[in-house]
């Protein structure tokens, strides 16, 4: 057994900044995450994104949130859509995550459907969460966006998993 002391000799202290950004990302990454892919609607047509900065917000009323990062070239789009929906992924659907990061093909290929509201939806995904925009707020190079949930989709199985910078499975 390792004494406390020596776990802390194993730590890696720092204030994060401009010098250091890959081993915040690193820290970051200790975190395992869903995976999810948010998609809306623009006069364009439909977009998508990969993304794992999903929450719960609330349960009364029903608020989720997500965070694009200003840097993104799909930025405009999601923060000016009204309506999104965000797509739990499950553990043999990394295939639609790979699709809607940059260089992915979108929606090539892929089965979609459209809501009452004109929003794209992939079916069979772990679970969905169809909302509408609720507030967004100022934070750094993000945006966080909190939605309403007007619908839900959901069915068992296992969840897609992010961490490390590798997708994967959540083992017992």
């Amino acid at each position: 057994m390792m004494a406390a002391n020596d776990i802390h000799a194993l730590e890696a202290v720092f204030v994060p900044g401009a010098d250091n950004h890959r081993a915040f990302r690193n820290a970051l990454g200790s975190f395992t995450t869903g995976v999810t892919v948010v998609t809306a609607m623009t006069s364009d047509g439909p977009i998508g994104m990969t993304v794992n900065s999903f929450a719960s917000v609330s349960l009364d009323p029903p608020l989720v949130l997500w965070s694009p990062a200003k840097s993104s070239s799909r930025y405009g789009a999601f923060t000016g859509a009204r309506h999104f929906a965000i797509h739990v992924l499950g553990a043999d659907q990394d295939h639609l995550s790979a699709a809607f990061t940059r260089g992915g093909n979108g929606f090539d290929g892929i089965e979609v459907r459209f809501n009452d509201e004109g929003v794209p939806v992939l079916p069979g995904t772990l679970a969905r969460f169809e909302c509408a925009e609720q507030a967004q707020h100022d934070a750094g190079d993000h945006t966080i966006i909190i939605g309403k949930v007007l619908r839900v989709a959901h069915r068992q199985g296992e969840p897609l998993c992010f961490s490390g910078g590798r997708f994967g499975r959540f083992a017992v």
